[in-house]
């Protein structure tokens, strides 16, 4: 690990814990419209773009904290790469609800669910992970788990394709692989931001 010869900023750090744990609240807002009547489909909609609005508001926070602070725990261009990571994962997190949304779901697939677990999952190891960048040598476990989350996320979306391609309607097989694309876009969102740490790590030792 590098030596650093003055003392470090640590608010960055709290703010993409507090960016990624706006995801675990999506995933939770998401869960609950998954199993809620179409008639509640739009307040819960609602419920998520307020969380969507608050890692908006985060982002700029990391902005001005990145471009005002003298000495930051990493390089400011992979503190940002980070951010816009989180970022990613949240606007397909708004999408998966959108589409349910706009396409009046009411029958959500089993494979749903356990993709939402996974990225469930995925957001509360990144929560921990962004307040322990200041320890690089405490995260390679994350980037491995991250790794595997997100190959498990891969097999489920092919499951999901095979089995809705021959159980379906075209018009409900379009609707549902929408639906999947997105889930697993949220899922490689926070896999890129686990990879994004594995080269920090590479970079900073």
């Amino acid at each position: 690990m590098k030596l650093r010869l003055f003392p470090q900023e640590t608010a960055a750090l709290e703010l993409l814990a507090d960016l990624a744990q706006q995801s675990v609240l999506a995933v939770q807002v998401l869960s609950e419209m998954f199993g809620a009547r179409i008639e509640e489909h739009e307040r819960i909609y609602e419920e998520l773009l307020r969380i969507d609005r608050r890692a908006t508001e985060l982002q700029r926070t990391l902005l001005t904290q990145l471009r005002t602070s003298f000495v930051n725990p990493l390089p400011r261009e992979d503190l940002l790469d980070l951010s816009e990571g989180l970022g990613n994962a949240m606007e397909q997190l708004v999408g998966v609800a959108e589409i349910t949304l706009v396409n009046r779901l009411d029958r959500i697939a089993r494979e749903a669910s356990d993709q939402l677990e996974i990225v469930n999952r995925q957001a509360e190891l990144t929560v921990g992970a962004m307040r322990g960048l200041g320890h690089l040598d405490d995260l390679e476990d994350y980037w491995i788990e991250m790794i595997r989350l997100a190959k498990r996320a891969n097999h489920t979306h092919r499951l999901w394709g095979a089995n809705a391609m021959r159980e379906l309607s075209l018009n409900t097989y379009a609707r549902t692989i929408e639906m999947a694309r997105a889930l697993l876009g949220a899922a490689h969102a926070l896999r890129d931001v686990g990879a994004n740490v594995g080269r920090i790590i590479v970079k900073e030792s």
